[in-house]
């Protein structure tokens, strides 16, 4: 019989496998309290754990009980005042309490919520359910360091459980041939002697007497020492040896696209940083081995590192078709389509140069998304603008593209689900 030992450490009073069959049974409620956490917390608390209420009504499970009809003549134990054949008035009439908010009540009845605290790892782990970067395939196999275990024949140590029987008798037989070869040829032909000797004899000739019994001893002699030959040595043992060998894998990439020119308030920006902090946690959360590239524009359009994309004051006016242009020659530069996964996310207001705006979707259907697998555009604004409606024209023509607004914080983890959810999962 199979055993399975579950050793990972778990708390005081804590049993792991009732918490997760918890959270399975509750997964709705937890996702939906996970998201209102997300709408209420600032970017650098993305990814810290969370209190989760569950409304107890939530977790009644359905239970056998018996109904009030019959004759019961009960008297429950440990009463002072009845005994059996008394008549038990009615309770006199009274409201029951609730649990409110902090205050007191005298009207109706409540029930207290079920509290308990997701770790940050399940949080994160509801968090990103169901997201997965779209179109991925394999371009280009490229070595990473991810392994598997192949075999790799025999070795002289190992475990019992990895011994090879057959490849061991095989060896310890060819060792006993070895080691008994010259004894057994030599017993062979002192047995051809003996043999010679006794047909020889004469009876009653004592040195032919003497010769046989020395024969004799000696053929004894090299049989015992055949028999000394081990059946199974140590060194007969051969175990089955497994090397770690590199896997190879797909590569992606990640650019990511801000507007940081005049137009964009702190609002619009916070908005803009919220989305692309999702999009950083769940690439480096899900794809170890994706490369991000970060790129703010306003006139001009610079790749940065993460701490100047998310942080850096610099201001100007907005030509968007700079960040573009950026991203095409860096793709051209670093980034073969043929070798990597390209993908494309990019924040604005919509604001931007009139006569930039053309130009924008003119890069985006010739240079751009015949390059990368997919390509998503959020509007931090409500009004539709001269860019907005340039990429409009794009959403036809190009599967691969898709565009979403969101002003609000609130509307930024549906529209992050929207755009990331994986093929033929249903929209958050």
């Amino acid at each position: 019989m199979q055993h399975i030992v579950d050793r990972r450490l778990a708390g005081k009073n804590k049993s792991i496998g009732n918490r997760e069959r918890f959270l399975r049974r509750h997964k709705e409620q937890i996702r939906e309290a996970v998201k209102r956490a997300i709408d209420g917390r600032g970017i650098r608390d993305v990814e810290r754990g969370e209190d989760i209420h569950i409304p107890k009504k939530d977790l009644n499970e359905p239970v056998f009980g018996h109904g009030p009809g019959g004759v019961r003549d009960i008297v429950h134990p440990g009463n002072k005042e009845y005994v059996q054949g008394d008549r038990i008035e009615r309770p006199k009439g009274g409201q029951g309490g609730g649990s409110g908010k902090g205050q007191a009540s005298d009207q109706g009845e409540g029930e207290d919520d079920f509290v308990f605290s997701l770790s940050r790892e399940e949080f994160m782990q509801v968090f990103f359910e169901d997201l997965a970067l779209p179109n991925l395939v394999r371009t280009q196999l490229a070595a990473v360091p991810e392994w598997k275990s192949h075999r790799a024949g025999y070795t002289s140590d190992g475990t019992p459980n990895n011994l090879h029987v057959v490849r061991s008798m095989r060896g310890a037989l060819g060792r006993r041939i070895a080691l008994g070869a010259s004894s057994r040829r030599e017993v062979h032909e002192l047995e051809e002697q003996l043999a010679q000797c006794k047909a020889l004899a004469a009876p009653g000739d004592e040195v032919a007497a003497a010769e046989i019994k020395t024969l004799q001893e000696r053929i004894a002699a090299l049989r015992a020492r055949i028999e000394r030959i081990p059946y199974l040595d140590p060194i007969d043992l051969r175990y089955r040896s497994r090397v770690r060998v590199p896997v190879p894998t797909s590569k992606a990439v990640m650019f990511c696209l801000m507007d940081v020119s005049g137009s964009m308030d702190e609002g619009r920006k916070e908005l803009s940083k919220r989305f692309f902090i999702l999009l950083y946690l769940f690439l480096t959360r899900h794809y170890e081995k994706i490369e991000l590239v970060f790129i703010r524009h306003h006139t001009q359009a610079q790749e940065v590192d993460e701490e100047n994309f998310f942080h850096a004051r610099e201001t100007g006016g907005t030509v968007v078709s700079s960040a573009l242009v950026l991203m095409e020659e860096i793709i051209r530069a670093r980034y073969s389509p043929s070798e990597w996964n390209i993908y494309g996310a990019q924040a604005s207001d919509g604001d931007n140069w009139h006569h930039d705006s053309g130009r924008c979707r003119e890069l985006l259907s010739d240079k751009l998304l015949p390059l990368v697998r997919y390509f998503a555009y959020v509007q931090v604004a409500e009004e539709e603008q001269n860019l907005w409606e340039e990429y409009t024209q794009l959403l036809d023509a190009h599967r691969h593209f898709a565009m979403r607004k969101a002003t609000e914080a609130s509307q930024i983890y549906p529209v992050f689900r929207d755009l990331f959810k994986k093929e033929g999962a249903k929209a958050a």
